[in-house]
């Protein structure tokens, strides 16, 4: 009976230390925006599926949720300061933490999903600091200046990057004539590499780790490039001049998505009439090559999602109006090009997307096939304020919903 103990015991431990080693992070597994759940709701109700909770006026924001042993983390903005924010899992306030400054000019509302493993939250601010706090209570474990330690510039918006977490590394994209990328001991904060410089702004996304072969690359996008560089030294293997696509009137470089990666193809888009490019990965990692270029499908800021064959997303007529676009992943062909109220912010689920427009706080339940964008259900969001921008996300058949100072769990498993 004894030895029974002690071995489940063992057992409950070791679920529990590879349960806390599960990342979770921004736009979920691999940052794809595709989850994994079974059985969900195929249609909503008329209102909408059934309301669980609503938090109101915390600190406002446009982060995703982060989820992790039944609590919700999410970053806003208090005064001068970006706030953490811990939830429990009925929509109860646990803790906020100051960790970092905020943006102070154009938008200083937080973008930053928290990134969570074990036990430990990574974050970072608008102003380029970075932060590891106890996911238990909120306590700062070690905070940088890293923007101005490394010397890193900024665009209009500042930094809207989640911290990208690889073995004992926490990866950060500070730009400027130092260096582009660092990597630093996600224990203490202490520098582990610097990349070289590619004399480039930061954009507005969050990097991506992919492995091609037998070789792990993080591809990180700055305002004019798209470079893959090695997690172990930092050193950039290649890079493209993806400004070169930029709309060749207005050559806005404003980059905000975070790149689609399956089978060797490295797919980019933003908005503001930048071409969308599919990059092809050399089968050793060491170059990439332009498999085909796309001008319909210019993702704001909203982010795109492969589901089967095809990509999903919405472009970018103006800063206010947009359509929604399928692509083939294969050859960039059109599918289809649809107007739904407005553009906005897409993730999927089970061959469904889940698209929440930005003008007015609708989301809609679509069938994710290539012939056409059918609604199947939809409903307004309630609460909140300012533009809906935050990145739904779906966790246990439980879809949050953000709308900058309000939170919303919506029930998705039916009976």
């Amino acid at each position: 009976m004894k030895q029974i103990v002690i071995y489940t015991t063992l057992l409950i431990l070791s679920f529990q230390v590879v349960k806390s080693q599960v990342i979770s992070e921004w736009r979920g597994i691999g940052r794809t925006g595709v989850y994994n759940e079974k059985d969900l709701l195929k249609t909503w109700p008329e209102n909408g599926p059934k309301l669980l909770w609503s938090l109101k006026e915390f600190p406002k924001g446009n982060s995703s949720v982060s989820i992790n042993n039944g609590t919700l983390y999410l970053t806003g903005t208090r005064d001068s300061m970006e706030v953490l924010i811990a939830v429990d899992s009925t929509g109860i306030l646990r803790w906020q933490t100051a960790y970092g400054r905020a943006w102070t000019q154009s938008f200083p509302e937080s973008r930053c999903t928290p990134t969570i493993e074990s036990g430990r939250l990574f974050v970072s601010s608008g102003k380029g600091d970075l932060a590891c706090l106890n996911a238990a209570d909120g306590k700062i474990i070690w905070k940088l200046n890293a923007s101005e330690k490394f010397k890193g510039t900024f665009g209009i918006w500042g930094i809207a990057e989640s911290p990208l977490i690889v073995d004992n590394k926490l990866i950060f994209t500070p730009g400027g004539k130092e260096t582009t990328m660092v990597a630093l001991d996600k224990h203490t904060g202490e520098t582990i590499w610097k990349s070289e410089t590619l004399a480039d702004k930061p954009a507005y996304v969050s990097p991506v780790l992919i492995k091609r072969g037998n070789q792990k690359q993080i591809i990180a996008v700055t305002e004019k490039f798209i470079l893959g560089v090695n997690p172990d030294n930092g050193k950039v293997i290649w890079k493209f001049d993806f400004g070169a696509y930029a709309f060749k009137a207005e050559p806005y470089n404003i980059v905000t998505n975070t790149p689609l990666y399956y089978d060797g193809k490295i797919f980019m888009t933003t908005g503001y009439n930048h071409s969308s490019v599919m990059l092809n990965l050399a089968e050793d990692g060491s170059s990439v090559s332009v498999a085909w270029v796309d001008s319909t499908l210019d993702v704001h800021h909203g982010g795109a999602v492969k589901v089967g064959n095809y990509i999903f997303g919405s472009n970018w007529l103006n800063n206010g109006m947009g359509n929604w676009v399928c692509l083939d992943w294969n050859t960039g062909k059109v599918m289809y090009e649809t107007k739904w109220i407005n553009k906005g912010s897409i993730i999927a689920n089970d061959d469904m997307l889940y698209c929440y427009e930005e003008k007015t706080g609708n989301i809609a339940l679509v069938n994710a096939l290539p012939d056409s964008f059918k609604v199947v259900s939809s409903f307004k969001v309630p609460f909140g304020t300012g533009p809906y921008w935050a990145h739904p996300v779906i966790h246990r058949g439980i879809l949050y919903l953000r709308h900058g100072d309000a939170l919303m769990a919506y029930d998705l498993r039916g009976n």
